[in-house]
Formats: structure tokens, C-alpha cells, sequence
């Protein structure tokens, strides 16, 4: 983990060397060149350094991590990489901002030296002081580290060790197998029933969840109907040849022609000797534990389709190496039902007992504990084994229940647990271990929104650049892997397949919180459980604090604080971090009862993400200005009524979220406000989100000039506005989510004068009475049309929109809200193949609502709401026939009816009126 926090110190070190940087310094410090080359000289030299021993670390990563003196090196060197990294950003101000508020807390009074000029030679001091320690480090690597190492295995550390000692246990294992009865089933059936065609089956999940004990229990019964078998224990410390030789031995077991020459035989060889060996045999080989899908090329090159009926088991954690499969071949193992979860757990924990029955007495412990297992297999498992020798009683296992988080860190009985699920972080690419350990700094169970968490990746400094892709993009592209390799699970995706929000499994928490103490990355403090602070401390997050702690303590090297009680006292919040904490980058306190930001803020010259959702905040101070670093602004739906002047002065601003909410369910036509912006909107070149301005000629004009803009909102449009706004839409040529609003429901929305489509518009809300013609317009058109989902609110068009939209083919979601004042809706056959979620609401006139067979073939939510004149609903049987993957229909009072005749609908809600209560839900 080392590795992370020194690539991020040289990321610095290389933006302070940096043209831009360089030209900057030139100029604040025309009069000490001397000075300034012997600085950036150290700063070479350095970066220099710590790239060696970047590649050091990962190289010793997996090997060295019980090694006493190796540890203590690592820290050390943590220790100065985070030094470096703060000097550096000290520079980098110094050279932006030299002339600013905040930097006198590092002159003593009196000196007559310029100030600027004191800070300059207290970094130059600063950083030769590093670089003599880095030296210093290497000295002691030296002397040490060899020494430590002398007895290791070039090839695997201890966690690697125990973690393929489990799996070779798993495969003995035969009837003490729980909740695998349909997976069993499954795989059998892909074994036996499958053609005669060579088939790749892949067992996939997370680490612990049984893959190779099912996939062993298969083997064992399986193997006797092949000519020869194979059982392959594959890891990334395993060369191609290394498996392949292995696989070679496994194969001829029994047989006496074993080549001689194996030990000698290159890559060609040995994959003509397989070649050769299973060209007339029906064989079955299982590859358990594969991490990368090159790993498995050489295998490829080895076997042959011969028709024998020929069977390749892969079990794996990533997601890519599932796509080796063959076509629908994957089986993804999930986390135990609760019912299985308990069965496991009390034959594991009440193994001499009767029908393995718990105790009347502790069954409701124990059903606490089994909870917190999560139906991860593994977990119940160790558990279970570590309470089976325990006292049964009350008092005792209570204990263990109480204390379950440290004994999962810290007891040896559970050491299996931590091996397999530490094992998927070791190897985990240095690039995404500061983004899974950051997943830590949040609450049990907690909603990781996909749009925040990468904003605050984005901040701390953990995305690097790739091409011409934006750092959001490459952000999005972290998740999607730490997803695919089963750190992070999936609780939604939008209705175009994307991440809306996720989280990480409590167990994986427990034991990566424990992995954040330890690499000193973060603390998620909760009164009276994790965490200790000492001044050290780079990350905080409280999540559950009786007072103020950040008044009582000092940080001076906190980088990230971010605050989920929404009870802790917060007014001395701000304060206390601006007079303590100079180097924050994220300040995230959405939720509390903050009514002012005190100007102190401004001082706070390396902030870049700074959120006050839903606080009480009236205002902006005047120093907001300041923080020139500043990428994310995120005062949604606070009480701040305006903006100061100098907002636009935040030239490296991304994301600007000031939107204001009146109505939640966005019935309302005038539903949320946006901000008006101080003249000067276009120096924002950077912004890639605005949510929401109120329209105004000039904020409109230089909009055109945001050519970096992914999502906009505009509120309260006016007719006469309409020509401006399609000249500077026409220039956002990267726009791909686009709500506009008129100002109220007679203000007629034109947007023809736009001459081309937007290229990348996915998503668009038009929300006001649309022009005729709209939906011909090149908004609309076709061709590589990539809009996924459109919301047509308060439209008020004549007739039936649905023949002018049914051509964009590639809709998942589709919202007609007061689309028409037409009587007649029709989806035809074939129309809109992709749609997955369909909302019709509020239309006044509509007497027929008609969904051919054939049509929206896709449906998985339908939603039908005051419609209070529709007569003829011919859609009862077509929802049992046609709209075969429906499975949520949310209806108003007056759909009732239709309830008998949905039988294959897995959840229906729907909603009803009363003069009281307008809008209610059952």
C-alpha cells in the first residue's frame, strides 16, 4: 500500500516540475534562480528515488508482509512519501498564491525578510531535509531489509501460502457442503449434458464464498468418467510455463510416458506435449483461483477441440476472466440465504450436538452472529469452528458477538478469513488500492453513490490520467474494476447499465478497515469502537461522535474529513479545521446543521472538494475565492440564495451543484430553482457539471463557452431566450445530460434553431410547452443517436408524441408527464425494444392507452398515474404475454383492476388519492 502513497508524492512532485508550475516560479521569484534550481534539482532527484523504490515495493509486496523489519521500513518510508507530499503542495501555493491570507501562521513576527522569500527557503530546508532521509532509507534497506529477507520464497509470502493451503483443503471437503444444492445441480448438468464440444465453465463471486470447495465436490464425484483429469492451483505468482508444467504432470498421472525432458522444455514444448497427449481423450481440468485472463492465453494454445465431450472448470474472482467462459456458462456464486446461513453455522458450531441444534439460550446471540457473517460462507464457517470450542454459554458468546469486528482482525482461528479476502487486495493494481480503502471511510452499509465517490477519488489526488479520457471517466473505470473483481457489490445501476450506487460487504469492511489502520491510511472514528486519532491522522471520517472532536484535537496533517452524524455538534466545525488542518483537499459535512462558513475557509489553499448538501448555510464568505484548487462545489438544496462575485475566479472548478429542491416529486412545474451566476460564467472552462442555473441572457450566451460541459440544467428559461440557448447548446459538443426548464407552463420551449444534433447527449428532460416540430427536430435525429432516456414533462403537444420518438430505438427510460393533451396513446409492435422503465402520469385527456404485443419487449417497471379519464386500458392479458420481464408496476387507485390479471408480477405498488392526502402510496 506504500506503493499508492508514494506514486501520489511523485504525482506532485511532477505537476511542481511541471511547465506550467515552472513558469510561475520564474516569475514570483525573478531575483533567487539560484534558489529555485537548486530546489526543483532536489525535487528531481527525489522523485528519482522514490520511483526505485516504487518498483521495489510491488515487486516485494506479497512476499515480505510478515517481515518484522521490512514493516517497519515501509512505515518509514509512508512516513516521509506523506512529508514529501505536503511540502510540495506548500510549494505549489507559495508559487500560485504566495501573496495570499493563510500563509502568515508560518512567519514569526518580527522577521523583515519579505515573507514569501522566508517560506521559499523554509521548503528549500524542508525538502533537503527529505531527500537526506530518503538517502538515509536506502542505507538502511541496506543493512536490514537482506537480512530479513534471506529466508524467503522467492515465490509467494505467508497470506499467499495459507490462502492455496485452503484451497487444497476445500477440495477434501465432500458432504459438509452447505446451500450448494442448485449450483451443484447447475455445473452437473453443463458436465454432462453439453454436447460433445470442448466447454469452459466459470464459477465466479468474491473470495470465500465456496467456489472451489463446489468445484472440488464436482471434481471428485466427475473425474472417474474422463480419460484423464487435472486439478490446477493457479495464482499471479505462477508463471505460464510453471502451470503448464504442472498441468502436464497432473495429466499423465498413471500413464509412463512422461517426457524426460519436462524440466528443461520451453513454453512450445510443453504445449505441443499437451497437444499431443489429449488429441484422442476426453479430459476435465480445473484451473481454481485465476486472477487474469492473460494467465490462461498459453493454456489456450495447449488444448484441443476434438469432440470428446471435453470439460475446462475455471473458478475466479474477476470479472473479465468470467468472460472466458464459454456462451452462458458462467456461474455466479452468491452470499448464503439466511435459512442456509444458520443451517451452516450451527453444523459448524454445534457439531456434537444433536441434529446440530442451538441452545434455547443462544440462539438469539446467535442469530446476531451469524448476521454479521453477511451469508458469507467462509465467514460462518471460521466462526462457527472458533465458537464449536468455546464454553456454550450465555456471557461467552455474547463476548464473542460484541467483539466480533476485533476478533475478526486479530484472532488466529479466523486467520483463514483474512488470508483469502487480504489475498484479493495484495493483488489488487496499486492504482485501485487508495480507491477500495477509501471505501472504508464510510458508514456500515453505506450507499456509495457512483457520482460522489468519484468526485472524492478525484480530489484526494488517486485518478491518474490516460489519454484523452477525462479523470471522471478514468475514475468510472476504477469502479466498474473493483466491481469485477468482487470488492465492491452492485446495490444499483441506472436503466443504461451504468453504477448508480454500490457498497462493500461487512466482512471485507471489517478486514479493510483493519487494512487502513495498519497502511495508515484512514480512520473511520464511531464513538467507542474504531479508531484512535493522533496527529498523524490523513483521513477522518465520524461517523458517530457524543461531541466535537475535532475542537479538542490537532491535525495538522489531515487531508480528507468527512462527517455522517448528523447529531455532532458542528459550529466550531469549520473553525477548527481552518485553524488546524491547512492541507484538506475534502471537506464533506452534507447534512449538518452549519449556518455559516466562516472566511477562515479561504485559507484552506488545497481544498478541492467541498460539500454542503442539505446543511443550513445561507451564505458564501467572500474568501471562497481563494481556493483556487477547488473541483467540486456541492451546496445542493442549502439555504444559500446567491453566490459571491468571486465564484468565477475558480478557474479548476468541475462540478458546481447549487440546485434548490420546492417539490421532491417533481409534479409541481416549477420543482427545483437554480443559482443565478455572477457575470464571468464563462472563465469556468473546467466545469463539467452545472446543476442548476437560473436562466440569464448573459449566463446563457456563455454557456457556449463550457466546452467541457457533461451535465446541465437550466431553470426558468424564457421564450425569447430560446435562439441564444441553441447557439451555445450547439457548442457543447460533450454534453451528454441536458434538463431545461421554461419559466412557466405558457413559455413556448423552441430549439429548432439547433442545426445539428448533440453527439453524446444521452440523457434529456425538456420540461415546458414544446414548439411544433420539436420532435423532428435534429435534437431528435437519428443516426448514431445515443439518447437513452427522455423525459418529456409538461409538453402539451397536440397529438400522440410516440411516432416521432418511437425511431430512437436505443430509450431505456422514458417519462411522459403532461406529454400531450391527445386521447389516444398507442406503443406499436416492435416500438421501443430497449425501454426498460416507462412512466405515463398526469395526462388529462388521454381515453385509450394501447401496448401492442410486441412492443416494449424490454419493460422491467411500468408506471401508470393519473390518468383519471382512461376508459379502455387493453393491457391486463398483453402484461402476462408480451411484457414478459415486467417486474414492477406501480398504478394509482384507479388501475386496480388490473391486479388480478398480473400473476407473473413479482412487486406491485401503486398509488391512490384522497382529498386529504393528494398523493399517497400502498
Amino acid at each position: 500500500m506504500a506503493e499508492a502513497v508514494i506514486l501520489l508524492a511523485v504525482k506532485k512532485i511532477s505537476i511542481a516540475l511541471g511547465n506550467e508550475a515552472i513558469s510561475q516560479a520564474s516569475s514570483r521569484f525573478t531575483n533567487f534562480v539560484t534558489q529555485i534550481a537548486e530546489l526543483h534539482g532536489s525535487m528531481t532527484r527525489i522523485s528519482r528515488e522514490l520511483r526505485f523504490i516504487h518498483g521495489f515495493l510491488c515487486k516485494m509486496d506479497v512476499r515480505n508482509r510478515n517481515d518484522q523489519a521490512y514493516e517497519i521500513w515501509v512505515e518509514e518510508t509512508r512516513k516521509l512519501a506523506h512529508g514529501i507530499e505536503d511540502i510540495v503542495d506548500e510549494y505549489l501555493h507559495l508559487v500560485r498564491n504566495g501573496h495570499d491570507i493563510g500563509w502568515t501562521f508560518y512567519i514569526t513576527e518580527g522577521f523583515k525578510k519579505p515573507k514569501v522569500l522566508l517560506s521559499l527557503n523554509r521548503i528549500i530546508s524542508l525538502i533537503k531535509e527529505a531527500e537526506a532521509s530518503l538517502v538515509h532509507l536506502f542505507q538502511v534497506k541496506e543493512r536490514w531489509v537482506p537480512m530479513a529477507n534471506a529466508g524467503q520464497s522467492n515465490d509467494s509470502g505467508y497470506i499467499v501460502e495459507r490462502s492455496q493451503y485452503l484451497a487444497s483443503a476445500s477440495r477434501s471437503i465432500s458432504g459438509d457442503l452447505v446451500g450448494i444444492e442448485q449450483n451443484k445441480e447447475t455445473l452437473l448438468n453443463w458436465l454432462r449434458n453439453d454436447g460433445m464440444a470442448l466447454s469452459t465453465i466459470v464459477l465466479h463471486g468474491m473470495g470465500g464464498l465456496g467456489k472451489t470447495a463446489l468445484a472440488a465436490n464436482v471434481y471428485k464425484e466427475e473425474r472417474e468418467y474422463y480419460d484423464c483429469h487435472a486439478w490446477i492451483s493457479v495464482s499471479q505468482t505462477n508463471s505460464p510455463v510453471v502451470i503448464l508444467r504442472k498441468l502436464l504432470v497432473e495429466l499423465f498421472q498413471g500413464e509412463e510416458n512422461l517426457p524426460s525432458k519436462l524440466a528443461t522444455m520451453d513454453m512450445i514444448g510443453i504445449q505441443e506435449a499437451l497437444r499431443e497427449f489429449l488429441k484422442e481423450k476426453k479430459y476435465l481440468i480445473v484451473l481454481d483461483d485465476v486472477w487474469t485472463s492473460e494467465a490462461l492465453n498459453y493454456l489456450s494454445g495447449a488444448l484441443v477441440q476434438n469432440l470428446k465431450g471435453s470439460r475446462v472448470i475455471i473458478t475466479t474472482r474477476i470479472a473479465n476472466v468470467a468472460m472466458l467462459a464459454s456462451k452462458e456458462r458462467v456461474l455466479t456464486i452468491d452470499c448464503l440465504s439466511e435459512a442456509k446461513s444458520w443451517e451452516l453455522f450451527c453444523k459448524k458450531a454445534f457439531q456434537r450436538e444433536t441434529d446440530h441444534d442451538c441452545p434455547t439460550d443462544l440462539k438469539a446471540v446467535s442469530e446476531k452472529i451469524v448476521m454479521k457473517c453477511k451469508g458469507l460462507p467462509l465467514a460462518i464457517v471460521s466462526v462457527g469452528s472458533l465458537l464449536s470450542v468455546r464454553e456454550k454459554n450465555l456471557a461467552e458468546w455474547k463476548r464473542i458477538n460484541n467483539q466480533l469486528s476485533w476478533e475478526m482482525t486479530n484472532n488466529p482461528g479466523l486467520d483463514d478469513v483474512r488470508n483469502i479476502l487480504y489475498l484479493s487486495f495484495i493483488y489488487l493494481p496499486t492504482y485501485l488500492k487508495s480507491c477500495f480503502l477509501y471505501c472504508t471511510m464510510f458508514p456500515e452499509d453505506y450507499s456509495l453513490r457512483r457520482k460522489v465517490l468519484i468526485r472524492l477519488w478525484i480530489a484526494e489526488g488517486f485518478i491518474e490520467e490516460r489519454g484523452e479520457s477525462t479523470l471522471e471517466e478514468v475514475a468510472e473505470g476504477y469502479l466498474v474494476e473493483l466491481v469485477h473483481r468482487n470488492m465492491l457489490q452492485i446495490l444499483e445501476c441506472n436503466s443504461f447499465g451504468r453504477i448508480r450506487s454500490c457498497k462493500m460487504h461487512d466482512i471485507v469492511r471489517e478486514l479493510a478497515i483493519d487494512l487502513s489502520r495498519k497502511e495508515s491510511f484512514g480512520i473511520a472514528f464511531q464513538y467507542q469502537n474504531h479508531g484512535v486519532l493522533d496527529k498523524d491522522t490523513r483521513r477522518l471520517a465520524i461517523v458517530k461522535s457524543s461531541n466535537d472532536i475535532l475542537s479538542s484535537i490537532n491535525l495538522p496533517h489531515l487531508r480528507s474529513c468527512k462527517i455522517f452524524d448528523e447529531t455532532m455538534p458542528s459550529s466550531r466545525i469549520l473553525h477548527s479545521l481552518s485553524a488546524k488542518s491547512k492541507y484538506i483537499a475534502v471537506l464533506e459535512l452534507r447534512g449538518l446543521p452549519i449556518e455559516k462558513v466562516p472566511d477562515a475557509v479561504g485559507c484552506l489553499f488545497n481544498l478541492r472538494y467541498f460539500g454542503l448538501r442539505h446543511s443550513k448555510v445561507k451564505f458564501l464568505p467572500k474568501s471562497i475565492e481563494k481556493l483556487s484548487n477547488l473541483e467540486t462545489l456541492d451546496v445542493l438544496n442549502s439555504y444559500i440564495q446567491e453566490l459571491p462575485p468571486g465564484i468565477v475566479k475558480l478557474k479548476n472548478l468541475r462540478h458546481l451543484l447549487v440546485e434548490r429542491v420546492s417539490d421532491p416529486s417533481w409534479r409541481a412545474f416549477r420543482s427545483r430553482h437554480g443559482m443565478h451566476i455572477p457575470k464571468g460564467l464563462l472563465n469556468l472552462t473546467n466545469l463539467q457539471t452545472l446543476h442548476a442555473i437560473e436562466a440569464q441572457d448573459q449566463s446563457i450566451k456563455d454557456l457556449g463557452a463550457l466546452s467541457q460541459l457533461r451535465a446541465l440544467r437550466v431553470w426558468n428559461i424564457k421564450g425569447t431566450q430560446c435562439e441564444r440557448l441553441s447557439v451555445s447548446l450547439h457548442r457543447l459538443q460533450f454534453l451528454y445530460n441536458m434538463h431545461i426548464a421554461m419559466f412557466d407552463e405558457n413559455e413556448v420551449l423552441r430549439l429548432n434553431m439547433l442545426n445539428s444534433p448533440l453527439p453524446n447527449l444521452e440523457k434529456l428532460c425538456l420540461r415546458g410547452k414544446l414548439d411544433e416540430g420539436t420532435l423532428e427536430s435534429s435534437l431528435f435525429q437519428t443516426g448514431d443517436q445515443k439518447l437513452r432516456a427522455l423525459y418529456l414533462i409538461w409538453s402539451q403537444l397536440k397529438e400522440d408524441p410516440l411516432p416521432c420518438i418511437s425511431r430512437l430505438h436505443n430509450l431505456t427510460q422514458l417519462n411522459l408527464t403532461r406529454t400531450c393533451n391527445g386521447d389516444k396513446l398507442i406503443f406499436r409492435s416492435g416500438w421501443f425494444p430497449n425501454l426498460k422503465f416507462l412512466l405515463v402520469r398526469d395526462l388529462p385527456n388521454l381515453l385509450q392507452l394501447v401496448i401492442q404485443e410486441g412492443a416494449m419487449e424490454s419493460i422491467q417497471t411500468l408506471q401508470l398515474a393519473h390518468l383519471n379519464k382512461l376508459k379502455d386500458v387493453p393491457v391486463g392479458i398483453e402484461l402476462l404475454t408480451s411484457l414478459q420481464r415486467l417486474s414492477f408496476l406501480h398504478v394509482t387507485e384507479d388501475f386496480l383492476m388490473l391486479l388480478n390479471q398480473c400473476s407473473r408480477i413479482q412487486h406491485i405498488r401503486w398509488w391512490y388519492s384522497t382529498p386529504d392526502q393528494p398523493l399517497s402510496r400502498k
